[in-house]
């Protein structure tokens, strides 16, 4: 295992409409991300399960959906749906930035929504262009976690990409812990997508 190549700043308390974080901004090696990191009910050896690992969100920025909160995608409900989450549970939401459009930049993610406007899927979309379906990194994610004294988490998620990605650079997943998002009308293609090509943990519901 590489040796870990984030540098973190002193913690700072963020007051929120979930309640107060405790945030961290870090440097890894292509991009700046940011801890947020709240001691909940269910926080080992503070709740009745010592033994229970933190609830833990590994989120990859989307401007579209995290600030103007766009109905194409789900990431932005499922951000809101994660901090609240682990404000009540405990854990940490490690929000990856050099994420935008499963990892092809924001530039290019709005040209495959054109695409998709004509037609295309997001997988095809990034077919199309050129370019890769996922080419999201995690070794950034499971250093700030190692730093984070998160060695052993409960990883929200419903990519098996993400999971195995983490266990990979030594992180244990103790438990996988869904965050499916109700669909919509404008993103009901996307979410079957994920499902059907990218194997995303998601139920009938969306059918």
């Amino acid at each position: 295992m590489s040796e870990a190549r984030v540098r973190g700043t002193e913690p700072i308390q963020m007051p929120t409409p979930h309640g107060t974080f405790e945030v961290r901004a870090w440097r890894g090696r292509d991009a700046e991300h940011v801890s947020l990191l709240a001691r909940g009910a269910a926080w080992p050896g503070e709740g009745s399960d010592a033994s229970q690992p933190p609830l833990v969100r590994v989120h990859s920025e989307c401007a579209t959906g995290d600030i103007f909160g766009s109905y194409r995608c789900d990431c932005g409900e499922q951000l809101e749906k994660a901090l609240e989450t682990i404000q009540r549970e405990g854990g940490a939401v490690i929000y990856m930035r050099g994420h935008e459009g499963r990892g092809i930049g924001l530039f290019e993610k709005i040209r495959a929504y054109h695409l998709q406007d004509l037609g295309d899927d997001t997988v095809e979309a990034n077919v199309h262009l050129g370019l890769p379906v996922d080419a999201r990194r995690y070794d950034d994610a499971a250093d700030i976690l190692r730093a984070l004294g998160m060695g052993r988490v409960r990883l929200m998620t419903n990519n098996p990409e993400k999971d195995g990605a983490l266990a990979g650079l030594g992180i244990e997943v103790a438990e996988i812990v869904p965050s499916v998002i109700a669909p919509r009308g404008a993103n009901r293609r996307y979410l079957e997508t994920k499902r059907e090509k990218m194997a995303h943990r998601l139920g009938p519901s969306h059918d």
